[in-house]
């Protein structure tokens, strides 16, 4: 499978999931060197529904979310800090031009999600565990705001689902086959199964 194949699944498959419940851009292009986000959300609802599991929680508010087919690597996990670094500036020249102040909390989080991440990467970004948060999501210092959302840590519960179906091998396989176990009325179902079964045709 190609990193285009996967990348147009990846973002075609948020972009499902999510856009009933916000604004989802698609390859939001920043910076003067024209780098694209993967997905930018911006919420529209006050609350994402809990069927979305952590995958909702992740997009309570204005996010970047940039899912990775392979392990990510450090000059990928450093591509995506400068998106979120370039996003930053934007709202704060914006913030500027309307003589506004803007707290860091206002600025989108940026969540990598990756199949596996090594030890190696977690510990040069100093990345974290954070107890409210469970296995498998690692935030970076404050200031970076930023997670990786590392996919085969993430327990096999429904509120990971979603984004275990973005996993590799044996991690995604037993994530379909829970999906395939949902309801026939769970509205986020049938979209799910045709974008993964035109993934597997590719």
């Amino acid at each position: 499978m190609t990193r285009f194949i996967w990348d147009k699944f990846s973002k075609d498959f948020l972009e499902t999931l999510l856009s009933p419940y916000g604004t989802v851009v698609v390859s939001k292009e920043v910076t003067s060197e024209i780098k694209e986000i993967d997905v930018y959300f911006s919420p529209n609802t006050a609350e994402i529904p809990p069927q979305l599991g952590l995958l909702g929680r992740l997009c309570q508010t204005p996010c970047l979310l940039e899912p990775y087919r392979n392990p990510i690597t450090l000059d990928s996990l450093n591509d995506c800090l400068s998106k979120r670094f370039a996003i930053r500036e934007i709202f704060q020249r914006e913030a500027k031009r309307n003589k506004q102040r803007i707290s860091e909390e206002e600025i989108p989080k940026l969540w990598i999600i990756t199949p596996t991440a090594s030890e190696r990467i977690l510990s040069l970004f100093t990345a974290q565990l954070q107890p409210n948060w469970g296995e498998g999501v690692y935030f970076l210092p404050e200031g970076f705001g930023t997670a990786i959302i590392v996919i085969h840590q993430l327990p096999a519960i429904p509120e990971t689902l979603w984004l275990r179906l973005l996993g590799r091998g044996g991690t995604r396989e037993r994530a379909i086959d829970e999906l395939e176990r949902l309801s026939p009325n769970n509205p986020l179902k049938s979209a799910s199964l045709n974008l993964l079964y035109n993934l597997s045709r590719n």
